[in-house]
């Protein structure tokens, strides 16, 4: 290939691997999940912080379908897709992210990152891998004061827990 169309190459891959963050996201709010076990390659991996998680398209799904169980609706709003690319088959990126959930009769705000790795399976980017870390959530009346505490982490019925993150309070 030829610079140009080396670079293009990669201009390319940036926008599908956008497109896979926000298509995942969209899948998630809307329960589609066919579309969630499609955008994982067959040994792919999901997981959340501290949680176990879940491997495999199919499993993954099956994860999500019983975590979407306890809520209402969600909105998942990318603020930013970083890639790095390892060669031309694989690359690694933060995928910035807001969450809005309504739980346990109440509105959930947080923020997180999902630190992922991709790869390109028969022409098309996949998740490798995706671990969604916590940088702060709870009720929507907590947020004014989750990022100023050491616990910022407050899902409705658990006790306050660490972010993902470091947070200076």
């Amino acid at each position: 290939m030829s610079d140009i169309e080396t670079r293009l190459r990669r201009l390319e891959d940036r926008a599908e691997l956008h497109d896979l963050a926000v298509r995942y996201f969209l899948a998630s709010d809307f329960d589609d999940l066919d579309v969630i076990a499609d955008s994982f390659s067959v040994d792919g991996t999901f997981s959340a912080g501290g949680f176990p998680g879940a491997s495999g398209g199919a499993g993954i799904a099956e994860m999500i379908r019983q975590a979407r169980e306890s809520f209402g609706t969600t909105i998942h709003t990318p603020n930013y897709v970083l890639v790095d690319f390892v060669d031309d088959d694989h690359a690694t990126g933060v995928v910035g992210a807001h969450l809005e959930i309504a739980t346990g009769g109440t509105t959930v705000f947080g923020a997180v990152r999902y630190e992922d790795e991709y790869v390109r399976v028969d022409g098309r980017w996949k998740f490798a891998s995706r671990n969604m870390r916590t940088v702060h959530v709870g009720p929507w009346g907590e947020v004014a004061s989750s990022l100023t505490s050491p616990r910022p982490v407050r899902w409705p019925g658990a006790e306050p827990a660490a972010s993902d993150y470091a947070v200076k309070a």
